[in-house]
């Protein structure tokens, strides 16, 4: 995901923290991560979620984007449950 800048929320810190990811790995899934969802209408910018892999772990980060000037803010970022996930991580189970 191209990105003038990447901040990342108040909120996607305590989940990483909580979640034991750290800024360095959240940053490489936004910048290699494939796209698995787009969000056009979330507020106040539309979002992405993105798959990555960080330590041969699989990542999803929730990733919005300001049209208007290009900055990227991570949302929050979590390791995708294999029993919520398909084993590709791409695609939710059926409930």
């Amino acid at each position: 995901m191209e990105c003038a800048s990447l901040r990342f929320t108040g909120h996607a810190l305590r989940r990483m923290f909580e979640r034991e990811l750290d800024r360095d790995g959240v940053a490489s899934v936004v910048r290699g991560g494939e796209v698995i969802a787009r969000y056009p209408d979330d507020r106040p910018f539309p979002s992405q979620l993105l798959l990555g892999f960080v330590d041969s772990g699989a990542v999803h980060v929730v990733v919005a984007q300001d049209p208007a000037s290009g900055a990227c803010f991570v949302v929050t970022a979590y390791r995708p449950d294999p029993a919520v996930w398909t084993p590709d991580f791409k695609t939710r189970r059926n409930p």
